[in-house]
C-alpha cells in the first residue's frame, strides 16, 4: 500500500483573509456499509474541506486506502467482511501514522476499550450528528498536528468577526447579531467567494443531518444582509439557482 503523501495547502479563496490560506485539506476515507449514512458523511465533511472517499467493506477500504492515501479514517466496526479492529491493523500496516476515530453502534465499555487500546484516537457511537462527526474529527487532527486551526478572526473587506470575542463590525461600527445569525456569518466568511447551497448552509449552520427547510435560509440570509450590507458595497449575494456567497463585488 502506498504511503501517505505531502501535504498540499488550499489556496485562498478570493476576497477572503490571507489568515485563513494554508489550510491543510485532510484526506479522510470512511468506512461504513449503510450506503446512506456513508454518503452523508461523505458530503459533510466535504462541504467542511475535506478530501474525502468511502469504502462499504473491508475489501473496499484496503483498495481505496492504497489510492487515496488517507490522513485519516472514520472506521465502523462491524463490517460485512470482517471487523473495523483488523481492518485498522491491515491499514496501519501501509500508513503506520493514520489517525482512526471508530464509529459503531457498539457502546459497550469493553468495546470502546478495544479500539482506544488498537490506537483509535476517538470513538463514536450510533445514534450521532453528523456535525459532531466532523468536529471530532478536526479535534483529532488538530491534537495530532495534522490540520492548523483557522484563525479566530475572518474579514472580508470592512467586514469583520472576531470569534473569541464574540463581534462583528463593518467599517468599524457593531453590528448586533442573533446567535443563529452569528453561526451563519461565520460559515459565509469562512467560505467567502464560494457559492453555498441553501443545503450546505444547513448542514453546517442548523447542523441538521436530515433534509431541512430552505425558507429558514432565505429568512436568515434576509435578516443578515439587513445588518451586514449597511453601507458599500454590499458583501451578501444572491446567486440565483444555486444558493448564496459572501464576496467583495468586481471592480
Amino acid at each position: 500500500m502506498a504511503g501517505p503523501t505531502g501535504r498540499s495547502a488550499r489556496q485562498p479563496r478570493p476576497g477572503a483573509s490571507a489568515e485563513l490560506s494554508s489550510v491543510w485539506r485532510a484526506r479522510v476515507l470512511v468506512v461504513d456499509d449503510e450506503p446512506a449514512l456513508a454518503e452523508l458523511l461523505l458530503r459533510t465533511l466535504r462541504v467542511a474541506g475535506f478530501d474525502a472517499r468511502s469504502a462499504g467493506s473491508r475489501a473496499e477500504a484496503l483498495t481505496v486506502a492504497g489510492e487515496l492515501a488517507p490522513e485519516l479514517a472514520i472506521v465502523d466496526v462491524m463490517l460485512p467482511d470482517g471487523s473495523g479492529f483488523d481492518l485498522v491493523h491491515d491499514l496501519r500496516r501501509g500508513l503506520p501514522e493514520l489517525a482512526v476515530v471508530f464509529l459503531t453502534a457498539k457502546d459497550s465499555l469493553e468495546d470502546r476499550l478495544t479500539g482506544l487500546n488498537l490506537g483509535g484516537d476517538d470513538y463514536i457511537t450510533k445514534p450521532f450528528s453528523v456535525a459532531e462527526v466532523v468536529a471530532r474529527v478536526n479535534a483529532v487532527l488538530r491534537r495530532l498536528g495534522g490540520r492548523p486551526s483557522a484563525s479566530n478572526r475572518l474579514a472580508v473587506a470592512d467586514l469583520e468577526l472576531d470569534e473569541d470575542a464574540h463581534t462583528v463590525t463593518r467599517a468599524g461600527t457593531p453590528v448586533e447579531l442573533s446567535p443563529t445569525e452569528f453561526r451563519l456569518l461565520r460559515h459565509m466568511l469562512e467560505n467567502a467567494g464560494r457559492v453555498l447551497s441553501k443545503q450546505q448552509i444547513l448542514a453546517q449552520v442548523w447542523q441538521y443531518d436530515f433534509p431541512g427547510d430552505p425558507g429558514v435560509v432565505e429568512k436568515f440570509v434576509s435578516q443578515l444582509r439587513r445588518k451586514v450590507d449597511i453601507s458599500d458595497p454590499p458583501l451578501l449575494h444572491t446567486v440565483r439557482g444555486f444558493g448564496y456567497v459572501l464576496r467583495e463585488p468586481p471592480e
